[in-house]
């Protein structure tokens, strides 16, 4: 029954990564839009435009991507053979991606608040712009690594 997962998982794989890489870089560059947003949100035009890109970027790119990651990490999962759950690196992957959704789901949020005039000071976003990197550290030595 499970065949036609070992069938396809070099395309999964590769469509994997290739996901991966799609809404990684929106994670990097949605903060840092929300740093220019905030720095310069009293000024309407500037914070418009920012909105404009804040939204289409979640929107057209980081959620297709993250569903598309998951859809395909899964099936990777699900492979049979690929993955010993009784090492620790699947773990510590699976705890990184779920930190790496969290994220996702922070930023989505944090679009409405800097829409609603809120928002933190640009400072924080440039500190959160580092959790994205660390959790892919953390994703990346546990697959690669395997510890």
């Amino acid at each position: 029954m499970t065949d036609w997962l070992a069938l396809i998982y070099p395309y999964a794989k590769a469509f994997h990564v290739m996901a991966v890489i799609s809404w990684m870089a929106g994670l990097f560059y949605l903060p840092r839009l929300f740093v220019y947003h905030a720095e310069r949100g009293g000024t309407p035009e500037p914070s418009g435009s920012f909105a404009m890109m804040e939204e289409k970027l979640l929107r057209l790119i980081m959620n297709p991507a993250m569903i598309a990651t998951w859809i395909s990490g899964l099936t990777l999962v699900l492979t049979p053979g690929i993955v010993d759950w009784s090492m620790t690196w699947p773990w510590t992957k699976a705890i990184c991606v779920l930190g790496m959704t969290w994220f996702h789901m922070w930023c989505a949020g944090q679009r409405r608040v800097l829409l609603a005039g809120g928002g933190h000071p640009g400072r924080r976003y440039r500190m959160m712009n580092e959790v994205p990197t660390l959790l892919m550290a953390g994703i990346v030595l546990s697959v690669i690594v395997k510890f």
